[in-house]
């Protein structure tokens, strides 16, 4: 079976969805890869290694003649609606923001895997592209806040003078959180850090940070697979009150807090930015998707004066984050793509086994049907009107 994986074209997107390394991974399995040629390019893979590999490296795809398309950035629905029907395309396909490509999918007939639905289970880690993305996005947030803020982050005792230590605040205690952690305390900043969910505290402190516990209902804060759930406007306004103060002591604030499938919540105002001191930094990783920070833009850097009125704090929505990074973060993709298409691969076949809970749980459309329950009811097309072949899910 033909397996393409194409050189990635939304602008600012420097990953790639195969590396030498899982070419070599699945040709072993008996599958045939092509890959368009300056693919890798960006993440530092050369052709000549794609060819070592065991892939055959082509000037342009035809994607009507492949079986499995493998990408990063959700398709385009023109691409999708070029995908052969009961072909399989793997990758991200942010479907609560992308419906008309996950409707293009279904339309093509289409069998969709989704690494967002990926479930948050043992057996599927070196699955979880969510996780392995956020681990670069949480290192990168700390090197960027780091080159824009003007002082130094760890303390240092000289004969000049004592220069203390910055003070990072993190909020949102995930994977991209626990990295930003880790990485502010290697390089010398005391970190503080604060998640809804009470059971993050044990993970910040063992990273060397301190929790900010706010005393918010934990039950109504705990969701499923590990994520938080959004809180009711009257505790999201109590949460900002409780954060206010600590918003303000800080030199450094970075937000990483995200609900899958929905607007990232309103942790920061305006005001509460412009209450910090000159010259302190505020990285929103949220900012793509509507951002944690009143006011961000994604992709720019913001001034905003602070309420003293003797200077500003730098408001960052920070954009293409993993893609910053595309060496490792596309090691760390491609692996879990790979894993993924080897799970549904036999004997040199790609046949999807829909009684496994993670095949099942990935797949976004299939036979015409959107299986995603929420993004068939945003599309009005609810799965149980989904005409899938007997036994299917």
């Amino acid at each position: 079976m033909k397996v393409g994986i194409e050189r990635e074209r939304r602008a600012g997107e420097r990953r790639v969805a195969a590396t030498a390394e899982t070419v070599a991974q699945l040709v072993a399995l008996g599958l045939q890869i092509e890959i368009e040629a300056g693919a890798g390019t960006e993440s530092g893979i050369a052709d000549v290694a794609y060819a070592d590999a065991g892939a055959r490296v082509v000037p342009q795809l035809q994607l009507s003649e492949l079986d499995v398309y493998l990408h990063v950035r959700p398709l385009t629905p023109e691409v999708a609606a070029t995908l052969a029907p009961g072909s399989i395309s793997i990758g991200l396909g942010s479907p609560a923001t992308e419906l008309p490509t996950v409707a293009a999918l279904a339309d093509a007939q289409v069998t969709a895997f989704a690494l967002e639905l990926v479930p948050r289970i043992s057996r599927a880690q070196s699955m979880d592209a969510l996780s392995s993305q956020a681990l670069v996005a949480g290192y990168r947030t700390v090197i960027e806040a780091a080159t824009r803020y003007p002082r130094f982050f760890p303390l240092y005792m000289t004969a000049a003078g004592t220069i203390p230590p910055a003070r990072v605040l993190v909020l949102g205690a995930g994977v991209a959180g626990l990295q930003a952690i880790g990485t502010a305390k290697r390089l010398g900043a005391r970190v503080f850090a604060n998640d809804v969910r009470p059971a993050s505290a044990d993970e910040v402190r063992s990273l060397g940070g301190t929790f900010i516990d706010l005393d918010l209902d934990a039950a109504a804060a705990e969701g499923t697979g590990g994520y938080a759930r959004a809180l009711s406007e009257d505790r999201a306004v109590r949460q900002r009150e409780l954060l206010a103060p600590h918003v303000a002591a800080s030199d450094v604030l970075i937000t990483t807090a995200a609900i899958p499938g929905r607007a990232a919540p309103l942790l920061v105002t305006r005001e509460m930015i412009a209450g910090m001191r000159a010259g302190s930094v505020v990285i929103d990783l949220a900012a793509e998707s509507g951002g944690n920070v009143e006011g961000v833009v994604s992709g720019q850097d913001l001034l905003v004066p602070t309420a003293a009125g003797d200077g500003h704090v730098t408001l960052v929505g920070l954009k293409d984050a993993a893609s910053t990074m595309p060496s490792d973060a596309s090691r760390l993709y491609a692996k879990n793509v790979a894993n993924l298409l080897a799970l549904m691969t036999v004997d040199g076949q790609v046949a999807p086994d829909f009684d496994d809970e993670v095949i099942a749980g990935a797949c976004l459309t299939r036979a015409g049907a959107v299986l995603h329950e929420p993004t068939a009811v945003a599309l009005g097309r609810p799965p149980e009107r989904a005409q899938l072949p007997e036994g299917d899910i």
